[in-house]
């Protein structure tokens, strides 16, 4: 949802591949990025992270993950420049893939599933009618994150927005 949001508004340019990812590029605020959506499993997201880094000739460092985290609240957001995967699978499967775990994380806290709710039917089922009234909301912060880190680096995104709401 955020990479959406970040394609329409700088008018990122699809790019065909043979990665099994959608891939976008362009300029945001004057430098070359790319973006994109691995399509594979999540348990498996880091194969096409790696070869893309491995086809362009990337950095880890140049990596910006992110993720949906059921150890935050829901509408919080926290940077991180690496760290562990905390249980999830896609980022295990990123930091399995390239070798390392040094890489900066946008977390989006999605909170956690009531009783009786599966963590996999959680995370991909709907938001609910009143995480659906500021979803909006959350998504522009998570572009704004992404925006600062790609602008002024992590450290200037961690200031902004890893303080407590």
């Amino acid at each position: 949802m955020v990479i959406d949001r970040l394609k329409d508004k700088y008018g990122l340019i699809a790019r065909t591949s043979r990665i099994q990812a959608e891939l976008a590029e362009g300029a945001i605020a004057g430098r070359m990025v790319m973006v994109a959506k691995p399509q594979a499993y999540m348990n498996r997201s880091g194969d096409p992270v790696g070869d893309i880094i491995r086809m362009y000739g990337l950095q880890c460092e140049d990596v910006v993950v992110i993720h949906d985290d059921i150890d935050l609240a829901y509408e919080r957001l926290k940077i991180k420049e690496k760290g562990g995967d905390g249980g999830h699978n896609g980022l295990r499967s990123l930091a399995d893939a390239l070798g390392t775990a040094a890489f900066v994380r946008v977390r989006m806290g999605v909170g956690r599933p009531d009783a009786g709710i599966g963590v996999v039917d959680y995370v991909l089922g709907e938001f609910d009618a009143d995480q659906r009234l500021t979803l909006e909301r959350f998504l522009s912060q998570a572009v704004e994150a992404a925006e600062v880190i790609l602008c002024q680096g992590a450290k200037e995104a961690m200031n902004r927005f890893n303080r407590k709401p």
